[in-house]
């Protein structure tokens, strides 16, 4: 079972990060930092005669790292009450790849699994719309939504002050360390 977790951070060592580090101690998994890549934003050709065509940027590699794993662990802060712009972009991306005929993206991605955690604010209440939006998200391409991580923080470090999510952390490690034994 590979795994991938997609950090949508605009900085590195925050919050998210920390509690999916939490999440996957112990776990081999690969990081891939979105802001690190140049992902250019969708222009939508859904409905337009001549369709998608390939775009200059690093988006081909993601798709490919994410194709080559099974288990997804999106990762992004709350930012406005939503996923970061580099999550948001990232994902907007996918309607050209449904389309792509070099991959039958959909029928791929129903054979991941994904988990989500998102860290931000005062109160974990405010982040549940966006839980739900990567519901209806991974349910449109057939992807297993396994469970989902709030913590709370606004200042750096914060979320190690939240025993709930630090807790929560703590058994989707042991979860996922029993379901890599089986295998």
């Amino acid at each position: 079972m590979r795994i991938l977790n997609i950090l949508g951070s605009s900085r590195k060592n925050g919050n998210s990060e920390y509690l999916t580090d939490q999440m996957l101690q112990d776990v081999a998994y690969t990081k891939l930092y979105l802001h690190d890549y140049h992902i250019k934003d969708i222009v939508d050709k859904r409905h337009t005669e001549e369709g998608f065509h390939l775009v200059d940027d690093d988006y081909e590699d993601i798709i490919q790292s994410l194709l080559s794993h099974d288990v997804i662990v999106f990762t992004t802060p709350l930012y406005w009450y939503g996923m970061s712009g580099h999550m948001k972009t990232f994902v907007d991306r996918w309607s050209q790849y449904l389309r792509d005929e070099r991959f039958n993206f959909k029928e791929e991605m129903s054979k991941k699994k994904a988990y989500v955690v998102v860290t931000g604010g005062n109160k974990k209440i405010v982040a549940l719309p966006l839980i739900q939006q990567f519901h209806y998200i991974l349910d449109f391409v057939n992807m297993e939504f396994v469970d989902y991580l709030l913590g709370q923080g606004n200042e750096p470090m914060d979320v190690k002050m939240d025993e709930e999510a630090l807790a929560k952390a703590a058994y989707l490690n042991n979860k996922l360390k029993t379901q890599l034994e089986v295998i």
